[in-house]
């Protein structure tokens, strides 16, 4: 894999391995495409919407063990199934493997082909949190799949925050959590400051119109660029890839000239849903073996702040997996890459005890 190609899938929090090879159709079931209206689904705002639409993905039979796993900022369930990450767990003999598990990828609100405000809200568009977005995951794994209980949860960036956030707030509705780069602390600190540049950004930009633009400001794809740059993609890694201000101007001119196909009404909700977001008070309330895996350089949870490894010393039972730091790794996006850490998944999988009635 290119760096460059990289930094441009990693500039929005996306999968790393969306950009790989897609994985051979026969190395696990087709996946399936599904959609769910929930009727009056009520916000944490008050506010209302008559019909909340969530897009998903499943993989396997229904008849597996439930496995849900959650993306990353402005990503969505399908982008999961490329080389990097399905084709290194859901094939025969794998730890996620299709003919064993049945694997449910949502789209979160606001991401992928879920309700969002470019679907013709625009900043009418409930303002949607990430309890919101669990809620609704919860809903549709229960009430629409009819899921009673799942053997893990997994996820990814904002796809780990919200593992954390099912872990506390729905604390026997699995055996396994597997929060991915992310900690269980309220945005602070660099994470935040960066998400509202973007915010900022945006509507501090006359061609936003107040989110009733014609055709897309040009400042969301600069943020996206100037963010993406800022928090991922691995210092040894940018630098093996820039090691000159030539190949670095290079390699951000790439970033600045390529397509662009977000909607910025739609990253300014995904990056602001993140603004409450504090799983803390409930790291007591966990029951299930949790397994929480960083990367040495992930630039948005750095390990120096020693966040993860205070608040781990709450959950009963948790652990830490820390990926070092290498020319290979790719800062906040390196877990996106599941060759660093399908080994430790299959050995929780052989030893996590399965609850009663489960």
């Amino acid at each position: 894999m290119k760096l460059t190609d990289l930094v441009a899938v990693t500039m929005l929090g996306l999968p790393v391995a969306m950009i790989a090879p897609p994985t051979r159709a026969a190395d696990y079931p087709a996946p399936v495409q599904g959609d769910w209206v929930v009727k009056d689904f009520r916000f944490h705002t008050g506010e209302v919407l008559p019909d909340l639409r969530l897009h998903y993905t499943t993989v396997g039979a229904s008849t597996g063990e439930p496995v849900l796993i959650l993306h990353g900022t402005a990503g969505s369930g399908a982008a999961f199934l490329n080389a990097g990450f399905a084709g290194e767990l859901f094939g025969p003999g794998q730890p996620l493997d299709a003919s064993r598990y049945y694997l449910i990828l949502p789209d979160a609100i606001g991401a992928g082909d879920s309700a969002k405000p470019s679907d013709g809200l625009r900043m009418k568009f409930p303002q949607y949190n990430y309890d919101d977005m669990v809620e609704a995951q919860y809903r549709l794994v229960t009430e629409h799949l009819k899921v009673r209980h799942l053997r893990v949860v997994i996820g990814n960036s904002m796809g780990g925050m919200q593992t954390w956030l099912w872990a506390t707030k729905y604390p026997k509705a699995m055996d396994v959590a597997v929060p991915m780069a992310s900690t269980p602390s309220e945005m602070s600190g660099r994470n935040w400051m960066m998400r509202r540049l973007i915010i900022d950004s945006i509507r501090s930009d006359p061609e936003w119109m107040n989110g009733e633009y014609t055709q897309q400001p040009r400042s969301a794809q600069l943020a996206s660029v100037f963010y993406g740059i800022a928090t991922a993609g691995g210092e040894q890694a940018l630098y093996k890839a820039a090691p000159t201000q030539a190949q670095a101007d290079q390699l951000l001119n790439q970033r600045l000239s390529a397509p662009f196909r977000a909607d910025a009404n739609d990253l300014l909700y995904q990056w602001a849903a993140s603004r409450d977001y504090n799983p803390a008070a409930g790291l007591e309330r966990i029951e299930s073996t949790l397994l929480a895996i960083n990367s040495a350089d992930d630039e948005r949870n750095p390990p120096s702040l020693g966040l993860l490894d205070r608040e781990i010393k709450r959950v009963k039972g948790g652990r830490v997996v820390l990926i070092p730091a290498s020319e290979q790794t790719a800062g906040h996006g390196t877990t996106a890459q599941a060759k660093f850490w399908k080994t430790e998944l299959a050995k929780l999988l052989e030893s996590a005890p399965r609850k009663a009635g489960s």
